[in-house]
């Protein structure tokens, strides 16, 4: 009868001692200081999701017609309502938790077991929630990244928080062992027939598999703790739209704009901006209108001179050093194009 909390407190136990132990691993990515161990881990579940996971994924989505996957969508994210409106309501979400309830009654009923989403046509909104959320509202950090095998990607609060998701699913309490496997096994593959279009997307990004998967997951995880609003990290870029001059303190002479040294000449040709445009205020204001002046003389135009033909940039490269010149923001377009990529994969993986 006691085998449940022992094998619970063995589970973090044993969490525990692999985090310590695989600390002399660790990098100096603040964010994710295992990172070769979660290469590791990633590479190896890429191995079993391309050899058997993603295969039979696709084989049940070649089998079962829209509707009948739509069902089965629809009666495990029913059961998920539970842990859901518990959720909301230790977060202090009482209307949603309310509202969650709702849902569990009114599509175990009215839409037989959940297989049809009623529920959302009456106006009760559908929520994400789960106890990793819910420490994040309390305040509990994320802590270091993590690669789960056959799991994917999580974080050490969101790890141990599963323990607590896993005893509040109403699922573990079917007293058929098989019956419960197959729930579970059911919901998995339901799962990655859902992701099959988001790991299209993974797969024609030209960039690290890795890294692309872990900023979306981490910006996921965000917006789902903060309800689509997260605060502003400390460490986030200052925004490139409106640069602004600064004194550079180490030489006064050069100003730094946006985060970049400017030239000595672009630095005299600022000065003389600023020249001319403070004479032009200083002058003396008259109604007199000014004197007219004198034709000028046509002169043969001047002959064309010849140029070279500008070459075009590298599709998907970097920008050249003369764009970079003209426009200060083209050297952050490929970290630009690379957190829009992140953001359409978090939300289609929603």
């Amino acid at each position: 009868m006691n085998s449940s909390p022992t094998r619970l407190r063995g589970l973090v136990l044993g969490l525990l001692l692999t985090l310590t132990f695989l600390g002399g691993c660790a990098t100096n990515n603040p964010r994710d200081p295992l990172e070769p161990m979660n290469r590791a881990v990633f590479s190896f579940n890429e191995t079993v999701d391309n050899a058997i996971i993603k295969p039979v994924a696709q084989g049940y989505r070649a089998v079962l017609p829209q509707f009948a996957r739509t069902g089965v969508s629809n009666f495990f994210s029913n059961i998920n309502d539970v842990m859901v409106a518990l959720n909301n309501l230790l977060q202090g979400k009482v209307v949603n938790a309310v509202s969650d309830v709702g849902r569990v009654l009114v599509n175990t009923t009215v839409g037989i077991a959940g297989f049809f989403d009623v529920a959302t046509h009456f106006g009760l909104e559908k929520h994400n929630e789960d106890f990793g959320q819910t420490l994040g509202r309390w305040g509990v950090g994320d802590g270091p990244y993590l690669v789960l095998p056959f799991i994917g990607s999580s974080n050490v609060r969101d790890t141990l928080a599963r323990v607590v998701d896993f005893k509040t699913d109403p699922i573990t309490y079917v007293r058929s062992m098989s019956l419960r496997n197959s729930f579970w096994g059911t919901r998995a593959l339901s799962d990655r027939a859902n992701l099959l279009d988001a790991s299209k997307l993974l797969e024609t990004a030209a960039l690290d598999a890795y890294e692309f998967v872990r900023d979306a997951y981490r910006q996921r995880r965000r917006n789902l703790i903060y309800d689509g609003a997260p605060p502003r990290e400390k460490d986030d870029d200052a925004s490139v739209d409106t640069p602004a001059v600064v004194r550079n303190p180490d030489t006064d002479a050069a100003p730094v704009e946006a985060g970049r040294t400017m030239l000595p000449e672009q630095t005299e040709d600022m000065t003389k901006a600023r020249t001319d445009a403070a004479a032009t205020e200083e002058a003396p204001k008259t109604d007199e209108p000014p004197a007219a002046q004198p034709a000028a003389t046509p002169a043969a135009a001047p002959q064309a001179e010849f140029q070279l033909p500008e070459e075009p940039t590298a599709a998907g490269g970097d920008a050249t050093d003369t764009e970079v010149a003209q426009n200060p923001q083209a050297e952050d377009k490929p970290a630009q194009r690379r957190a829009s990529l992140v953001r359409v994969w978090a939300q289609a993986a929603q």
